[in-house]
């Protein structure tokens, strides 16, 4: 009797065609070189920042390009934040603590409406459902103005909470949280009512511990967005104690004197977080672009 055995039979088969090599290797470039230098290009710009950063004005602006300096600037940093005119770190300090109050607060309150939208039931709340959507058909340059007289005469000129209570709603994000809570199984909430949960129980304790990916990912661009802002801080925080990094960087490049040094040195320690940001959440970013529906 024949004895057949794995390697019998594969000395028996005939050797699998396999694809040559030479088109696997040009698909794989075809693929992998248009990826790179498009890579390449995107990390350019934060290779001008580092680069610049550790230069002095003179390197900056001469004629001759050398892609680093011979002797790099690490002095720069301690000038950046010694200069008493640009106040750097009470920049970074604003800008964080604007960026964190703004995310969790539009988290919170833009959470709660979509609820109340999507589950309790009341008289007139698809009107104010259509009404906080038309809200987003006003460009933000026409609302500008009108909020700025009403923050101002609250007294809320160089305060913390001029620029932060504003963007605490997010009409934008309770759109998309009372579409969320619409496709919510109502099995569960049925099964919280059963154990006397109220509405806020629901929310508090069915709703938003499985409301983590959409809120984290809402959070994230809500805090690139707040930590980005220039024009609302700009005319809100007149006085150097409420400027936030974006306006102490406009410090450095004004009509009179160009510190390009510092700018970017400033730069780079602005980016900083966002770098730190984007690297631990970048999945939740995708999410956030891909649920907002935003193309860049």
């Amino acid at each position: 009797m024949a004895i057949h055995t794995p390697a019998a039979r594969h000395v028996a088969d005939p050797a699998t065609p396999r694809s040559p090599l030479a088109p696997r290797l040009l698909r794989a470039l075809v693929i992998y070189l248009p990826l790179t230098l498009l890579a390449l290009l995107f990390l350019f710009p934060f290779y001008l920042i580092v680069r610049n950063a550790l230069s002095t004005n003179r390197q900056i602006t001469a004629f001759t390009w050398t892609w680093f300096p011979a002797s790099p600037q690490w002095g720069n940093l301690g000038v950046l934040f010694g200069d008493l005119a640009a106040p750097m770190a009470t920049g970074l300090q604003n800008s964080a603590l604007i960026a964190i109050i703004t995310l969790v607060g539009s988290m919170f309150f833009s959470s709660m409406a979509g609820y109340a939208l999507a589950r309790i039931p009341a008289r007139g709340s698809r009107i104010v459902f259509a009404l906080i959507l038309s809200t987003l058909m006003i460009p933000a340059a026409v609302t500008f103005v009108p909020t700025f007289v009403v923050v101002a005469a609250l007294g809320g000129v160089n305060t913390l909470w001029g620029l932060i209570v504003p963007g605490l709603f997010n009409a934008f994000a309770t759109f998309l949280f009372r579409q969320f809570y619409l496709n919510f199984p109502r099995e569960i909430e049925e099964a919280g009512q059963l154990d006397g949960l109220g509405h806020w129980g629901i929310y508090r304790y069915l709703l938003l511990p499985n409301s983590r990916g959409i809120m984290v990912a809402l959070g994230v661009l809500s805090f690139i967005g707040s930590w980005n802002a220039f024009l609302w801080p700009l005319v809100i925080g007149q006085s150097p104690s409420s400027w936030t990094v974006q306006i102490v960087l406009s410090t450095f490049l004004t009509a009179q004197t160009i510190n390009l040094s510092e700018l970017f040195m400033g730069a780079a320690v602005a980016i900083l977080p966002l770098v730190v940001v984007f690297l631990l959440m970048q999945r939740y970013i995708v999410e956030g672009v891909a649920l907002s529906g935003v193309k860049g």
